[in-house]
């Protein structure tokens, strides 16, 4: 496998005008208006493995957007691996806050600028290059199979009963992801673990319309108000999550793995530049590390209402709405936390407002053996490409359906991430560095060697 790297030379400019053709379709989950959009991606997608080299590649329909089936099988009795991708991508609001069009791919400064250029077409789409070398070069000793969804950033609804219906078609030893990130560009690491997700929307209604607010203000509760008070309450001055019964779960992290986790390396006077903050905050008797991988966390996602427009209108408004998100760790169910929330939030409404708990998703928590041969092989090749043993991490992150394949399709997925904190994924001028472009797709295909060596 020594010529990756002049493959990669030699085809560098397609690779990029490819993914740049992907990137162009504005292929956003949850707005209604793109659903063709949703199929073009697919479609993309199913061009983009069959030029590769598979044997065949279709678009699938499900009860949303559809998913991409695709597959080469080189031998029976050899292992399959099953590559996991998503081609939805997440809203671009606010648009004034990105320097470049979102949807037009821009080279600037060694990094490519666009949505989706890490998160996750960029990411995803050096499988299908790497898949590509090994096929084209007759190096594949693998069985692959591919599915892209267009769901994940919406939840991945419909993947579920995907899976249950095609397990058949999906059978597979290991699930090899490209969907997380890297300690750094030059430390190498593997997310051995996923925090899982519950997410809510809260619709709080005061009076029965929007009321003059020097008339009213004073003797009618104001919606925003008091929901901005109830969401304040659910964090204490300890960083203690107030909702009853929701730590009763969590699993706690040994002393010893917590001693292993702090050797990582981590700057904290740097990542609060990165952020542009002055001090950092969280739960009490943790580190940051610790507060981002072992332990849950509650955050506000989005809070409207009322009056936004350019100047001043003196309104008492009628509602206030909010998306609120938790993060959770191994242990936490998160439809019984979703049930906890709504219940708890809906008894501790005052009476002057009526408030509603709408749960939209969510998934379990999710954490891979470092024992088990994809992972090894997953270690050999970062070592191989990076010269350093990457450093095993929980991330704070989640990607739900990688718990549901596990308890669908009873297997395991390793996290084989080259994105960086500083791409700026879901914000304003998302970015992936060119560097971890090109070595993602240069150490991809030494994880199928060693995987295919390892499991003889």
């Amino acid at each position: 496998m020594q010529d990756i790297k002049q493959y990669i030379e030699e085809n560098k400019d397609r690779f990029l005008e490819e993914l740049f053709e992907l990137i162009r379709i504005p292929s956003i989950s949850s707005d209604s208006s793109r659903k063709e959009d949703m199929r073009k991606a697919s479609e993309q997608w199913v061009k983009i493995l069959l030029d590769a080299g598979a044997d065949k590649a279709e678009v699938m329909d499900t009860k949303g957007h559809p998913v991409v089936y695709g597959e080469k099988m080189v031998d029976p009795s050899a292992p399959t691996v099953l590559v996991y991708g998503h081609t939805d991508v997440m809203p671009v609001d606010p648009i004034d806050l990105w320097d470049t069009d979102p949807f037009e791919p821009v080279i600037k400064d060694g990094k490519i600028w666009a949505r989706g250029a890490d998160d996750d077409k960029g990411q995803a789409f050096m499988h299908a290059k790497a898949f590509e070398y090994l096929v084209k070069t007759n190096q594949l000793k693998c069985n692959v199979k591919f599915l892209i969804e267009g769901e994940e950033e919406i939840g991945s609804e419909n993947l579920p009963e995907f899976c249950e219906n095609n397990k058949d078609l999906l059978k597979a030893d290991v699930i090899l992801v490209s969907d997380t990130s890297m300690l750094g560009a030059k430390t190498p690491s593997i997310t051995t673990g996923l925090r899982g997700l519950a997410y809510w929307q809260v619709d709080v209604t005061g009076p029965n319309r929007d009321l003059h607010s020097g008339i009213y203000g004073g003797a009618v509760a104001n919606p925003i108000n008091v929901l901005s008070k109830m969401i304040g309450d659910l964090i204490d001055e300890n960083g203690h999550i107030t909702i009853p019964g929701f730590y009763d779960d969590v699993m706690e992290v040994s002393e010893q793995e917590r001693t292993l986790m702090a050797k990582a390396p981590f700057d904290e006077d740097a990542y609060k530049k990165s952020i542009n903050v002055k001090e950092l905050h969280g739960e009490k008797g943790y580190s940051t590390q610790e507060r981002t991988g072992i332990r849950p966390s509650f955050d506000a996602c989005g809070i409207w209402g009322g009056y936004t427009g350019e100047g001043a209108k003196t309104v008492l408004p009628s509602k206030a709405h909010a998306k609120l998100s938790s993060r959770l760790v191994p242990n936490q169910d998160h439809e019984k936390i979703a049930r906890q929330f709504k219940e708890y939030f809906e008894a501790v409404a005052p009476d002057s407002v009526k408030v509603e708990v709408s749960v939209l998703h969510g998934g379990q928590a999710y954490v891979c053996p470092i024992d088990m041969p994809a992972y090894q092989a997953a270690e050999m090749a970062y070592q191989q490409t990076f010269k350093k043993r990457p450093v095993p991490v929980r991330s704070g992150g989640s990607i739900p359906i990688i718990s549901t394949f596990e308890k669908i399709l009873g297997i395991k997925s390793v996290l084989m991430g080259f994105g960086l904190e500083s791409d700026a994924i879901h914000s304003p001028n998302e970015n992936y560095p060119l560097e971890q472009f090109f070595k993602g797709i240069e150490t991809i295909p030494y994880f199928y060697k060693h995987y295919s060596e390892l499991e003889k």
